[in-house]
């Protein structure tokens, strides 16, 4: 990733509205950390999180497949953030479901989740659309109560 990389994910992820369900926006520092995180999940895995782009090249936010702990386990999460000005438009799920199918198809996942803040009714209402359901309430992350909404991936016979 390049400087403007930084500087978008930057903005992005040291937006308070952008940011709200999480303990507090990231400072420049703390973007940088995310993104190194990210390029090692990419030499681990061959995948994590995408910026997204408009067929134009704005910038959009970013989206991707991640390992997170999920109390005793370790889940793979698709997981987005979109700048405020473009939320609601279908980014997410557009680019969640593309997420989703690359899990499914390729990875040939068994299972699916997302990690939602309780309050978080958009991001709920973006995990609903890719077919996931409430599976579980996790206490072990930053936050004192997560939502975990979850989908089975394999075929159905």
């Amino acid at each position: 990733m390049g400087a403007d990389d930084l500087d978008e994910m930057a903005a992005l992820l040291g937006d308070p509205d952008v940011m709200a369900y999480y303990p507090a926006p990231k400072t420049r520092a703390e973007a940088a950390a995310w993104i190194a995180w990210n390029e090692e999940n990419y030499s681990r895995h061959g995948y994590g999180l995408w910026l997204l782009e408009t067929l134009d090249g704005t910038f959009v936010g970013d989206c991707g497949l991640t390992w997170q702990r999920v109390g005793a386990e370790v889940r793979l999460e698709v997981g987005y953030h979109v700048r405020g000005d473009l939320q609601g438009r279908g980014y997410a799920t557009e680019a969640a479901a593309a997420c989703r199918d690359f899990a499914r198809d390729t990875l040939r996942a068994r299972e699916l989740v997302a990690i939602v803040h309780p309050d978080n009714a958009a991001s709920r209402r973006v995990a609903e659309k890719l077919g996931m359901q409430h599976v579980a309430d996790d206490t072990t992350g930053a936050v004192p109560v997560r939502t975990v909404m979850g989908m089975d991936l394999r075929p159905r016979p």
